[in-house]
């Protein structure tokens, strides 16, 4: 972690486990079943598992598999969220909220993408994982608590479905569509 993180990090502390899951349950209650806001808490837990997964990973070898997968995961969600739903929450009059999401997801691909020159069983890669994870943890509680719930109420239904078709498309042009069945996988393969 970088000075500036650490000083960023110290002046605002993040949000507490027990905030995010209230506002994770909050989401889940409000997101209408099949949109664009249900698939994406469906992805947030997704990618949480993929970062346990990374964490418990026993062996160099695993480490950079879900390392790998983490990454795919990451960059798949935030394409999808990046060319669908920013640019609709700057049309419903949420431009500075929007420049923050294209800059924060640009920070955890970068991250992410700087654990590849690190050993993946050094402490320096532990750090920059629970870096990562703190940062990631931090953008979805945002747009779980706030973002995409206020833009799930101003959508008009016609955009609702637009949202959720290009979403969907997206997220599976670049990840696949069976993530749940492949985060399972990856799950069972580590414990054996």
């Amino acid at each position: 972690m970088s000075i500036v993180d650490k000083i960023i990090a110290a002046v605002t502390p993040p949000e507490s486990r027990r905030a995010r899951a209230k506002a994770r349950e909050k989401a889940i209650e409000q997101a209408e079943p099949g949109s664009w806001f249900a698939m994406i808490l469906d992805h947030h837990q997704q990618i949480e598992e993929a970062f346990d997964v990374l964490e418990q990973a026993t062996d160099a070898v695993r480490r950079r598999a879900a390392q790998k997968w983490l990454a795919i995961l990451l960059t798949g969600h935030a394409i999808a969220e990046e060319v669908t739903l920013y640019p609709a929450m700057a049309s419903h009059g949420e431009k500075a909220r929007t420049e923050l999401a294209y800059q924060e997801q640009s920070a955890a691909k970068g991250e992410t993408a700087a654990l590849e020159e690190l050993d993946p069983m050094s402490e320096d890669y532990a750090d920059k994982v629970a870096h990562i994870r703190g940062a990631v943890a931090h953008h979805m509680y945002e747009e779980e608590d706030t973002w995409f719930v206020k833009l799930q109420k101003e959508a008009s239904p016609e955009t609702m479905a637009r949202l959720t078709r290009r979403y969907e498309e997206e997220f599976s042009r670049y990840v696949g569509k069976d993530t749940a069945t492949s985060v399972k996988r990856r799950v069972m393969a580590e414990r054996h």
